[in-house]
């Protein structure tokens, strides 16, 4: 019998559970293409100290890994919490689209895990956020890197 929605989800719940009792923060991933898990990831940013190890990043590079492409089209992403901004944009550029999670940002917010605030951040003019982001155009910085990606692309 296939596996359903609630399924995955079910799958990314325990997963977070297991992560959690480990120490780690309480939050997992399964990505799906065809029926088929392809790809499955936990939070591991307190064991690694790096801030990009969240479950749907972790996740991705699975997939990724996997089906031997950066592009995800067709498959989709089961998620304990809802994703961060960070892993919303990492999800969009590798072409996923569609996203299920279980537990919302209100449902974090008692346990600081809320990333509503960061979203609020984001949807703001770059000029109104609260970090600074400046474009400087370097013209004489040498080679234009993306002439040579043209180039070697061909």
């Amino acid at each position: 019998m296939p596996m359903t929605r609630n399924d995955y989800l079910g799958m990314a719940v325990e997963l977070a559970c297991r992560n959690a009792a480990r120490g780690a923060r309480p939050f997992a991933s399964v990505i799906v293409k065809d029926g088929r898990v392809v790809g499955t990831g936990v939070n591991d940013v307190l064991a690694t100290n790096d801030p990009s190890k969240h479950a749907e990043l972790e996740a991705i590079r699975a997939a990724a890994s996997a089906l031997g492409t950066p592009q995800l089209d067709g498959c989709i992403v089961y998620a304990s919490g809802h994703p961060c901004p960070m892993c919303l944009a990492a999800i969009h550029l590798c072409g996923i689209k569609e996203v299920y999670y279980v537990y919302s940002l209100e449902d974090g917010e008692p346990y600081g895990f809320s990333t509503a605030a960061v979203y609020a951040q984001m949807a703001r003019p770059p000029s109104q956020q609260s970090i600074r982001v400046e474009h400087v155009p370097l013209r004489d910085a040498g080679e234009n890197p993306y002439e040579a990606w043209r180039r070697r692309a061909g």
